[in-house]
């Protein structure tokens, strides 16, 4: 099945009465959803024995909860102790996984800062290895490890380059960020071609499963020559993309990935909006 969820809390989580993040699988599950995004982006701000209590309750109301890692992972990094300190928030982070009961880990590959983006990627991949090595080592390979797309020029994570790094390993699984996407070809997301060719290439070099199984994180975003400026709900007319031929090809490839919304502030209304576009196409 397909999983529809917000990243994080929409401003109608506390219009409902709920206070902590701690009560998000409940409120999935009243208004239909069954996924959620634990963000730890500026860092991890809740104790583990809580992301424990969380799994619980997402288990009981069937909702699968994924965490997103800190956002100043840099794999690119020359610093060794920098490089220590990404694999630190790897290996915590998927520590919150096992805690909510959750199979995927979201994560930013690096910046490419002043180096070439050949110098990048292959410092990317060598300090990568030695992410895997730990992971391994304390027995946290049964995780998917789901590097994202991203929205930036200056960022390593087009679409070609998360889809070829997970062919280095079982344990990744790429996330299609489709709004990041859509700002690094500057609103070129419009067809259902368009999205097929991303989904042939994975197909091509990842097979049916990594595939079909991908994580997707979608919303429209506002951009300018130099990618990605700032997130905003479905409803923003101006930028896109639009979901529906996205959902399209989702029926006709039969797809089944987690997508997470991350609207501005609509993230969980949004998340709904997706489904129903959805369900709409798959009855017809």
């Amino acid at each position: 099945m397909i999983r529809f969820g917000p990243s994080g809390n929409s401003v109608g989580f506390k219009e409902a009465g709920y206070k902590h993040t701690l009560y998000a699988p409940e409120w999935m599950k009243t208004l239909g959803l069954s996924a959620y995004e634990l963000s730890f982006g500026r860092g991890f701000y809740m104790k583990l024995a809580t992301a424990k209590i969380m799994g619980k309750k997402a288990a009981s109301n069937n909702v699968k909860v994924s965490v997103h890692a800190p956002f100043y992972i840099n794999f690119a990094n020359q610093d060794e102790k920098k490089i220590q300190n990404s694999i630190g928030y790897i290996t915590k982070g998927l520590r919150y996984v096992e805690a909510v009961q959750g199979e995927h880990l979201v994560f930013h590959l690096a910046s490419q800062g002043t180096l070439t983006r050949e110098e990048a990627l292959n410092l990317v991949n060598k300090n990568f290895d030695l992410c895997l090595e730990e992971v391994y080592k304390l027995g946290l390979g049964n995780i998917k490890l789901c590097p994202e797309t991203m929205g930036k020029f200056s960022q390593i994570g087009n679409d070609k380059e998360i889809i070829d790094f997970c062919t280095r390993d079982k344990l990744l699984v790429p996330t299609f960020d489709f709004g990041h996407l859509n700002c690094l070809c500057q609103g070129g997301l419009k067809t259902k071609d368009d999205y097929k060719r991303i989904f042939d290439y994975s197909f091509e070099k990842l097979g049916e499963e990594k595939t079909k199984n991908c994580h997707i994180h979608f919303s429209k975003i506002e951009y300018t020559g130099k990618g990605e400026v700032r997130h905003l709900n479905y409803d923003s007319e101006e930028f896109g993309p639009d979901f529906t031929p996205l959902a399209e090809v989702l029926h006709d490839y039969n797809l089944t990935p987690t997508i997470i919304c991350e609207s501005k502030t609509m993230m969980a209304e949004d998340a709904l909006t997706l489904k129903s576009i959805y369900e709409n196409k798959a009855k017809n």
